[in-house]
């Protein structure tokens, strides 16, 4: 099963992130919790790390504190070494010409596009908007 976060307006989308399966996502969030947390999930990055990717949102409120999180993720993240990709986004990183040069770069969206950007932009279009961030 797929993750795809979302921001719609009046049912119109504006924005969405199609992270890739919900085992890519919780590699990401498990990633974090153990380089960045110290295996404590949650104890730098509750936003992220302590919302159920079941819930079904993050609120525009939540947002604003997600990307202040996403952005210190992102820069610890870029001074860590890769790690090795599972063979499906190994898959996705052939096809896009990436070569993961530090952790951050081991996490990109299904079109090889790096996810930590993309979440930071999905959240500014939440707050921008003052719409929820959907999990579909």
């Amino acid at each position: 099963m797929s993750l795809y976060l979302c921001v719609f307006d009046g049912g119109e989308e504006i924005e969405g992130v199609e992270v890739g399966a919900y085992d890519d996502f919780r590699a990401f969030r498990d990633t974090v919790a153990g380089a960045l947390e110290g295996g404590a999930p949650g104890s730098r990055f509750p936003t992220l790390m302590n919302h159920s990717e079941y819930e079904g949102r993050w609120s525009p409120a939540d947002a604003r504190v997600l990307q202040d999180e996403l952005l210190v993720i992102g820069n610890e993240m870029g001074r860590l070494k890769p790690i090795a990709l599972s063979p499906a986004r190994q898959e996705i990183a052939a096809a896009a010409g990436l070569r993961p040069r530090n952790l951050t770069d081991c996490f990109f969206d299904v079109d090889g596009v790096p996810l930590i950007p993309r979440l930071i932009a999905l959240c500014e279009v939440a707050r921008r908007s003052s719409r929820p961030i959907l999990f579909q």
